[in-house]
């Protein structure tokens, strides 16, 4: 399930780009700037995005019954994946049909002005959001390199509220150019050029999301120094002579399902057996709190 750090930075984010998108789209109305619209359009739908993960989180949330014996961890990947959808098919697909439209038909936009206080303002905001997404990151990944530890995190949402904000972060920064060079040079189609790049942004930072949520959808494996913790902590127990396979895979962020396959010496009692599955499960439990069930298939010894 994921944590109160990360509903945190969802609803951080939720905060600011309700107040950003509302920002862009009057700023929209009064210039009528083609990458204001698209600006406004993106914290649209990133808003939307953050409710859904929210939703997600929620839904993760619920305890384990007879449909779902697992638990329903999943959900917040099967959320992330639609979010990532959302950010290819609404953010990317209007901010290129918005951009592609202002070239075929440039307009000039006027009260340049208000559209730099607005892209300020917004910058400001999304800086925000960035910091305290960026904060829970850091947290998680410790001593991992940055690259390493988006290829590698499991929890989607942070993740998530990331990439979308340094998205937004280079579309407010490619809207200012476009609506700067518009002004001076006087040519409106360089508007509708920075529509287009911001479309290619998103696409690029959705097709990303798409590839990590679909991974954690399906089941992703747990860090490899979890799943050699785990297998130590059999290996070490008396009665056990070989563990063959650990198999660790997430359901939700901190929600880790195992599977052990080991060898048990064949002089002890079944229930000796018994008592030790027990014990060793009783003892991965307490070292590591993420492995929510641990389920043990016990071999004959050599």
């Amino acid at each position: 399930m994921a944590g109160h750090g990360s509903n945190r930075v969802i609803l951080t984010a939720l905060a600011a780009n309700v107040g950003i998108a509302i920002a862009k789209f009057v700023a929209a109305a009064i210039t009528g700037s083609s990458a204001m619209v698209t600006e406004g359009v993106h914290s649209l739908v990133d808003s939307t995005n953050h409710v859904l993960l929210l939703y997600g989180t929620k839904r993760s949330g619920k305890p384990a019954d007879a449909k779902q014996p697992l638990g329903y961890g999943r959900e917040l990947y099967f959320w992330s994946f639609v979010v990532a959808i959302l950010v290819f098919a609404l953010g990317a697909g209007v901010s290129l049909y918005e951009g592609v439209l202002h070239l075929i038909h440039p307009e000039p936009a006027s009260d340049v002005l208000i559209a730099f206080v607005v892209l300020g303002v917004a910058a400001v905001l999304e800086g925000w959001s960035t910091w305290e997404a960026m904060r829970e990151f850091n947290v998680a990944r410790g001593p991992k390199g940055l690259i390493a530890a988006v290829r590698d995190t499991k929890d989607a949402p942070t993740l998530i509220v990331l990439l979308e904000n340094t998205g937004a972060l280079i579309g407010l920064a490619v809207a200012a150019a476009g609506i700067a060079l518009a002004h001076w040079t006087g040519n409106p189609i360089w508007d509708g050029i920075a529509s287009v790049v911001i479309g290619l942004v998103l696409g690029a930072i959705a097709i990303l999301l798409l590839f990590e949520a679909k991974g954690l959808l399906i089941g992703e494996s747990a860090d490899p120094e979890l799943i050699a913790a785990i297998r130590e902590c059999f290996e070490g127990h008396a009665g056990v002579c070989a563990v063959h396979e650990v198999i660790a895979v997430h359901q939700a962020p901190h929600m880790v399902v195992a599977i052990i396959s080991a060898d048990f010496e064949d002089t002890i009692l079944a229930r000796e057996v018994e008592q030790t599955v027990r014990d060793i499960e009783a003892a991965v439990a307490t070292r590591f709190p993420t492995v929510a069930r641990v389920y043990v298939r016990p071999l004959s010894g050599l």
